[in-house]
């Protein structure tokens, strides 16, 4: 009896661990997961030394490279590479980092929007719509610009530019407390200024490859992305996941408003600013290496609702995979769509998010007062 009473308690403790893990949220990481290997097997392929998808595949997973810890300690710290097959190297020192940063930059830019969604109430809400992506982008810019020799710190400008940006959002918000409506049309004006100050810094260009570099830059380009990018952005952006996941109940709590989280005894003000700072962090981290990529922090947290729920431990995880699905296939898209010209994947983004941001805001029945 007392063995079986020891089997249900930890069935029971299982059931409450893992119980959200349904099979709508398996189905997403898997369909995900499928999309990212076929989309950067086909990106991997693709190049002036062209391969077929099978002969990418046996790159890929080489075991000269898969099982060399010589490999692995060169793309983790930027050592000299150990001899491997030309068709090795190729993948993997030229065109697979671009596929590792877009799924840095999506799993990052989603999670991101999905949190500021929950503080915001409002599925409107992103770090795009928020300015916080205009704010980083700013402060990426006047660096690469004015103080080129602080490149190497640029997710922490990223993050200071995008971090002050939210406070003015908040301050411009706030009316003895704020509201959702109020913190998105505060971000749209913060954006617009901050947009406007992304031009001003042009006229201080006066190098034609900075000037290039900043043009792709504002437009959300992965083209020339390489380990450094990844080594630069994939640390912040794991810590920023897993601190969502790990806000996730306090996420839930804020979505039943504030007077319900409040007499829950949660400190609503406090905790919406320190599960921004996440929110952050994460869009900083890819707005560092990829630029302004937009939309993205919009789109997947709303598509991912809709098959998941409204749970955020479903919902941060399912944004991890479904984000790189996103921005790995529509980089593929903006690499092949015009020939022998990349286009931006901040482009492609911008065409599939700018009518999917008219569709949310004609769906809500009731936006919210000021």
């Amino acid at each position: 009896m007392a063995s079986d009473s020891q089997t249900g308690a930890g069935a029971a403790v299982r059931e409450q661990r893992f119980g959200w893990f349904d099979r709508s949220l398996a189905v997403v990481v898997a369909v995900s997961t499928a999309l990212i290997v076929a989309a950067g097997l086909v990106q991997v392929s693709f190049g002036p030394f062209s391969m077929t998808v099978v002969e990418a595949w046996r790159a890929v997973f080489a075991r000269e490279v898969i099982l060399n810890p010589d490999a692995w300690r060169a793309f983790a710290f930027g050592t000299e590479l150990p001899p491997m097959s030309k068709e090795s190297v190729i993948a993997w020192n030229m065109r697979l980092p671009r596929v590792l940063v877009a799924i840095v930059v999506g799993a990052a830019l989603a999670v991101s929007g999905a949190i500021f969604q929950a503080v915001t109430r409002n599925e409107l809400a992103s770090p795009f719509v928020l300015g916080v992506s205009s704010g980083a982008g700013f402060a990426v810019l006047l660096v690469l610009v004015v103080f080129s020799s602080l490149a190497a710190y640029l997710p922490l400008f990223a993050a200071f530019g995008g971090a002050a940006a939210f406070i003015v959002v908040y301050a411009i918000a706030w009316k003895g407390g704020t509201s959702p409506v109020r913190l998105v049309l505060a971000g749209v004006i913060v954006n617009m200024v901050f947009h406007s100050l992304q031009m001003g810094v042009f006229f201080f260009v006066d190098d034609v490859g900075v000037a290039r570099q900043a043009i792709a830059w504002t437009t959300g380009s992965l083209t020339g992305t390489d380990w450094e990018e990844v080594r630069l952005a994939a640390p912040w952006a794991a810590i920023s996941v897993l601190l969502a996941f790990a806000g996730s109940r306090q996420l839930n709590v804020l979505l039943l408003g504030e007077e319900t989280a409040s007499s829950l005894g949660m400190p609503v003000e406090r905790m919406r600013f320190a599960l921004s700072g996440v929110a952050i962090l994460a869009a900083s981290a890819a707005i560092a290496v990829a630029g302004i990529v937009s939309f993205v922090g919009l789109i997947v947290p709303h598509v991912v609702r809709t098959l998941v729920g409204s749970d955020y431990r479903r919902l941060i995880v399912g944004c991890a995979f479904a984000g790189p699905a996103l921005t790995v296939t529509a980089d593929v898209g903006a690499r092949l769509a015009l020939g022998s010209v990349q286009m931006p994947v901040g482009i492609v983004t911008g065409l599939l998010g700018g009518p999917y941001f008219l569709y949310l805001m004609r769906s809500q029945e009731k936006l919210g007062e000021l």
